[in-house]
């Protein structure tokens, strides 16, 4: 169990039942975090945000003071940004680009492009060659690069170090950079290279990643102005008081630049930074016995919140009781110790938490699921079953007025 900060709670508690469930987010906690993130980082690390992990409006624009720039990965999420914090350095990232998202990040003067494939990169030079004349485009081929035996053996998710369809296999890389920094594409400019690979990765497991690529980088006898590590640090849903080290992160990584005086790094993490902001909050509606397990039913479920079903685990939430009863029937409650919470879609999959010790669970209680300001609504089969969608409050202790919308 988390408990959320008094600010949601005292918004959970006052939402009537018709506006649940909800997503929460506290705005204030956000930049919060952001602070000591960025604090954490020496110079010559740059903070980009991969806005994939949450891309609402708010929390990209609480996210600005602490960042350098956004990172995309498609064209909606490029015009998205660009609308919602207009006039920050932007990457374009992530596989299968099209031509006509990419003739719109360069008519949107995107800063620099993360190449995938020897296609990609002359698809994009061509483009740049017609939509961008007389300016060079920054380009920062992707490489799926082998890592030392066991890096990424406690990684949530891959996506190098072994056949993915992320990134190009070093053997192709490698000329490839070699053509970009002899001028082969005058159009495009070789800014350095890009090779996420893994998330779900703590301090330690990030900078030996860290170093192994820019090991790589600078042993390619090609300069190079920066090295973008992506992101992925790790985010407990099983002990979610405990976060990523940032400030071991930050010591590694400084011992690493000084090493390398001439080259920035970049990181781009996203759930990292937004997930403890966020709560998905409900109602229970309903609890029942069966074969000796006791069950609660909340309004919502997995289609608003995927993350549970998806990673296989037990969100972490927090039961706030409520004594009203305004029903003439009698009001339903838990008999024993530990209660697994549902949610209302016609399957069995649809499993927000296992045996949650909430003793005395009652229907008309709230349950507010923390670590939800990340993949959560965005990742989500919305329209499964027709369900009315959530409100979405955001929560700001420094602004003059709190923001609430409905999708």
């Amino acid at each position: 169990m988390t408990h959320p900060t008094a600010a949601v709670r005292d918004r959970v508690l006052s939402l009537p039942p018709t506006e649940l469930p909800a997503y929460v987010y506290d705005l204030a906690a956000l930049r919060a975090h952001a602070a000591t993130v960025r604090d954490a980082l020496p110079e010559r690390v740059e903070l980009y945000y991969a806005a994939k992990a949450n891309p609402e409006p708010e929390i990209l624009t609480a996210l600005d003071p602490f960042v350098d720039g956004y990172e995309v990965a498609s064209g909606g999420e490029l015009a998205h940004v660009v609308k919602a914090v207009p006039g920050h350095p932007l990457a374009f990232g992530g596989p299968g680009k099209t031509p006509d998202e990419v003739t719109a990040a360069l008519e949107q003067g995107v800063e620099r492009f993360h190449v995938e494939s020897e296609h990609e990169l002359r698809m994009l030079a061509e483009l740049a060659r017609r939509v961008a004349p007389g300016r060079r485009v920054a380009v920062l081929p992707r490489v799926n690069l082998p890592v030392a035996d066991g890096s990424l053996a406690n990684s949530s998710l891959a996506m190098g170090g072994r056949p993915t369809p992320f990134g190009m296999d070093p053997a192709r890389a490698e000329p490839v950079i070699r053509q970009l920094a002899d001028g082969a594409y005058p159009q495009l400019e070789l800014r350095g290279i890009h090779a996420h690979l893994a998330s779900g990765l703590e301090a330690a497991e990030q900078v030996a990643v860290a170093g192994s690529v820019v090991s790589w980088a600078t042993d390619l006898g090609v300069r190079l102005g920066e090295v973008n590590v992506g992101g992925g640090m790790h985010v407990d849903y099983g002990d979610p008081e405990r976060r990523f080290d940032w400030a071991a992160y930050g010591t590694g990584l400084a011992g690493l630049i000084e090493r390398h005086p001439r080259l920035t790094l970049r990181i781009e993490p996203g759930r990292a930074l937004t997930a403890y902001c966020g709560w998905y909050a409900t109602e229970v509606l309903d609890v029942k016995h069966s074969h000796g397990e006791e069950f609660a039913v909340v309004r919502g479920g997995t289609h608003h919140l995927r993350t549970p079903a998806t990673k296989g685990h037990d969100q972490p939430c927090s039961v706030l009781p409520v004594d009203a009863w305004p029903h003439p029937w009698p009001r339903p409650a838990a008999e024993g110790e530990r209660i697994t919470l549902a949610g209302q879609l016609c399957t069995p999959k649809d499993v927000l938490a296992r045996r949650v010790p909430a003793a005395g669970l009652r229907a008309g209680d709230r349950v507010a699921f923390a670590l939800a300001g990340a993949y959560a609504w965005n990742i989500s089969h919305h329209d499964f079953l027709m369900h009315p969608r959530p409100g979405f409050h955001f929560l700001d202790a420094d602004a003059d007025a709190d923001a609430d919308a409905t999708v």
